[in-house]
C-alpha cells in the first residue's frame, strides 16, 4: 500500500513538473518526441514566449519545418509555438496502428495539450490541417483560448475546384470535373501546370519564394505513412465547413487574396459564430509573401482574446 502511494505521489509531481517546465514564460525550443495515446512517436519542439499555440501543419503529410523557418518563428516574441509533425509526417513516426483517420489525429493534438500541461491553447493550422484543427475545435472547443485558421481548406473539394480553374486561367486549357471525379481532373490540371513549369502558381506568385519552400522541404525525412493512406480515408472529401456553425470558440479567419491552392472564396462558407475574416495580399504562403501583415493580425486577434 504504501509503495502505491508512493507511485501516486512521484506520478503527480511528475505531472506538475512537466506543466511547469512550459509554462508561457519560460522559452524552449530543444525537440523532443510526444509518445500519442496509442504508443506513435511525434516530434514535437515548443519555442518562444507567451500563450501555448499548437501550430498544425498542412500537406497532406507534410511538416511543421517550412512554416517555422519560412518567418513563422515571428509569432514566438508573444506566443510559445509547439511545432509538431503529425504520425506518418516529417520527423514524426509512422502510426503503430495504421490509423490516420481524423478523429486520431485529433486525438494526437489532445495527448499534445495534456502533455504540455495547458488547460487552454491557441490551435493554429494552415492549408489542409485546417480540416484536422477544425475537427479539434468541434470535439475538444472547452480546451482552446482560439482557432486560428490561415490559408485553410475545410473542404478539399472546393479546393480542387478552385485549383482546376485557376489552372484553366494560366494554360488555357478547358478541363471540366465530371461525375464527382475530382482527382482526375486535379490530375490532368497538374500535368498542363507542368508542362508549362507552371506549378508553383498554385502556392505564390514567386518562383524565388517557391524555391525557398522547396530549399526546407528537401530536407523533410522520408516518412510517408500519413501521405500513403490520407486518399484511401473518404472522410476527409467530407465539407467540414458543415462544423462551423456549432463551434463557439474565437475564430480567426486568414485568407490569401490570391491563394489558389484553397481558393480565395472558400472562406465565405465558413460560418463560425465569434469569426474574423482578415484578407491578407498573397497567396497559399502569405506567413512568408507577407509575414508584417500576417503577424500584426495574430497579434490583434491574440490580445482581443486575453
Amino acid at each position: 500500500m504504501k509503495n502505491r502511494l508512493l507511485t501516486a505521489v512521484c506520478i503527480v509531481l511528475a505531472q506538475l513538473f512537466f506543466a511547469q517546465t512550459f509554462s508561457k514564460n519560460t522559452p524552449t525550443s530543444t525537440p523532443f518526441f510526444t509518445e500519442a495515446s496509442d504508443g506513435t512517436k511525434l516530434f514535437t519542439k515548443v519555442s518562444g514566449t507567451g500563450d501555448l499555440c499548437i501550430y498544425v501543419h498542412g500537406g497532406p503529410g507534410m511538416w511543421s519545418d517550412s512554416f517555422e523557418n519560412l518567418k513563422g518563428k515571428n509569432l514566438e516574441s508573444h506566443l510559445k509555438m509547439v511545432y509538431y509533425d503529425q504520425r506518418g509526417s516529417g520527423r514524426s513516426g509512422a502510426s503503430v496502428t495504421n490509423d490516420y483517420s481524423v478523429n486520431r489525429m485529433v486525438e494526437d493534438i489532445e495527448d499534445l495539450r495534456k502533455k504540455l500541461g495547458a488547460d487552454k491553447v491557441y490551435l493554429m493550422s494552415h492549408s489542409f490541417g485546417g480540416i484536422i484543427a477544425t475537427s479539434y475545435a468541434a470535439k475538444y472547443g472547452q480546451h482552446l483560448k482560439g482557432l486560428i485558421l490561415v490559408n485553410s481548406t475545410l473542404y478539399l473539394n472546393n479546393s480542387v475546384m478552385s485549383q482546376v480553374a485557376y489552372a484553366n486561367k494560366l494554360t488555357g486549357s478547358k478541363i471540366e470535373i465530371k461525375d464527382g471525379q475530382y482527382m482526375p481532373a486535379l490530375g490532368e490540371a497538374m500535368g498542363k501546370l507542368n508542362e508549362k513549369s507552371l506549378m508553383y502558381k498554385l502556392l505564390t506568385d514567386s518562383q524565388q519564394n517557391m524555391d525557398a519552400l522547396n530549399a526546407i522541404d528537401a530536407k523533410r525525412p522520408e516518412e510517408n505513412g500519413f501521405r500513403n493512406n490520407v486518399w484511401n480515408i473518404g472522410e476527409y472529401d467530407d465539407d467540414f465547413t458543415k462544423l462551423t456553425p456549432e463551434i463557439k470558440v474565437p475564430v480567426l479567419v486568414i485568407s490569401g487574396t490570391q491563394d489558389h491552392a484553397v481558393g480565395p472564396q472558400q472562406y465565405k462558407l465558413f460560418k463560425f459564430p465569434k469569426q474574423k475574416v482578415v484578407q491578407i495580399r498573397g497567396g497559399h504562403l502569405l506567413y512568408y509573401e507577407n509575414s508584417e501583415e500576417f503577424i500584426k493580425s495574430v497579434f490583434s486577434f491574440i490580445r482581443k482574446e486575453r
